[in-house]
């Protein structure tokens, strides 16, 4: 299991590193005590987003170097090793390279491109280093293929260089992107209950912010939640907007233990509770009441807050983080949704073909009835996905390939 979980998502995260640096003929820049240096500020929005997750993975980067050297001062090697797989496949690659992948590909090499190969060339080299005790053989391995071109580290071996120093980490970014990885997981699993493919774009996410904090954590992050669920807008809600409904489950266990003799006037107390007063127990972590003439506090161990599902729109929630996605697929959307499938069947068609990633394509598609509309409409968008540099409708000849899109097969001719 540890070798597929960590070892393998850390050879394909080095793989996809060491594929697109090569074709860019990357050369490491300056560098200060292993930290970037590059100028990450830009006046353009979209470049100041792709900054600020460069400055989040960092400051998870010091965050893990401090675990994983208090853990082994204190003879702990298995904490260190769950530390150093968990950044590895929850924030290295599973976030910081699936949001990132396009500043790789293709374009020229300016500053946001560059700052993020040596994000991600730093993050490598010093999971290298921290994983280097306790798996000597691996990590020496990557230290030298990641130096062999970089000439950064002159150290024979990783064993002979330095330890990683811990350096500042930014707590209110590493929050905000906690809120967004957290409201992404929840989108997701309502997409997995409801059985829509993440490639079929829907329109709204509806988030209740519980406190005016909450409500600006999201506002900065929203753009990263959209482009990873596939989402058109997110729309912020006040926590006392009532737009969700909210119900409070006892935990029967815990309160028993305290208020035994009233559990079930207490029990009928919280399944009555107006939204104010759950809004209260959200945002406050408890609530004082009075059962019986008693005084009873509840806390948000003591009880679940659960949200019922809208009509057309699906509610999840972890914690103090809530979400309702509007699942209704409109028929623009389902177009827009069968032009990312076209996306997806030729892409695997590359790299069963055995393309190259930068070479560019010529499409011809049959006349078929599901999708010409959709191949008019989104013919540039795809073109750009893709690297085509013609889309037609047309006779595809001897050599066309069947693009299987489930429900019906699709012909179409892809040649270099």
């Amino acid at each position: 299991e540890v070798r597929r979980k960590f070892f393998g998502t850390l050879y394909n995260t080095y793989g996809f590193f060491a594929l697109y640096a090569n074709v860019d003929q990357w050369q490491p820049a300056s560098y200060t005590d292993g930290q970037p240096t590059v100028n990450r500020q830009s006046t353009d929005s979209q470049s100041q987003g792709c900054a600020e997750i460069d400055l989040w993975i960092l400051s998870k980067l010091n965050s893990l170097i401090k675990e994983v050297t208090e853990a082994y001062e204190a003879y702990e090697p298995t904490k260190a090793g769950r530390a150093i797989s968990d950044f590895v496949q929850d924030d290295l690659s599973n976030w910081y390279v699936r949001l990132n992948r396009k500043r790789f590909w293709g374009g020229e090499m300016n500053n946001d491109k560059l700052a993020a190969y040596q994000t991600l060339y730093t993050c490598l080299e010093t999971v290298a280093k921290l994983m280097a005790p306790i798996a000597p053989f691996y990590s020496d391995k990557l230290f030298l293929d990641l130096n062999a071109v970089s000439g950064r580290d002159k150290c024979e071996s990783v064993h002979l260089s330095t330890f990683p120093k811990v350096g500042d980490n930014d707590a209110a970014l590493e929050r905000k992107m906690q809120l967004a990885q957290t409201v992404t997981s929840l989108v997701l699993s309502i997409r997995k209950t409801s059985k829509i493919n993440v490639r079929q774009p829907l329109q709204t996410i509806l988030f209740p912010a519980i406190d005016a904090e909450q409500a600006v954590d999201i506002e900065a992050v929203k753009d990263l939640i959209l482009s990873e669920t596939n989402i058109k807008e997110l729309v912020i809600a006040g926590g006392d907007s009532h737009v969700l409904v909210k119900k409070v489950k006892p935990n029967f266990r815990e309160l028993g233990k305290r208020y035994g003799k009233l559990m079930k006037s207490l029990a009928s107390a919280l399944g009555r509770l107006e939204q104010e007063k759950i809004a209260e127990l959200e945002n406050e972590g408890r609530l004082a009441l009075v059962i019986d003439g008693t005084p009873v506090e509840i806390t948000t161990a003591d009880v679940e807050i659960i949200s019922e599902d809208m009509p057309g729109w699906n509610v999840a929630s972890e914690g103090r983080v809530t979400v309702a996605l509007d699942i209704t697929v409109t028929e623009e959307l389902r177009k827009e949704g069968v032009a990312r499938e076209l996306i997806k069947r030729i892409q695997n068609y590359r790299k069963t073909a055995g393309f190259e990633v930068t070479d560019r394509i010529q499409i011809v598609f049959e006349p078929n009835e599901n999708t010409n509309t959709v191949v008019e409409q989104y013919k540039d968008y795809i073109a750009g996905q893709v690297l085509a540099t013609s889309i037609t409708i047309g006779a595809v000849g001897e050599g066309a390939v069947d693009l299987d899109m489930d429900d019906y097969i699709i012909k179409a001719s892809i040649t270099k």
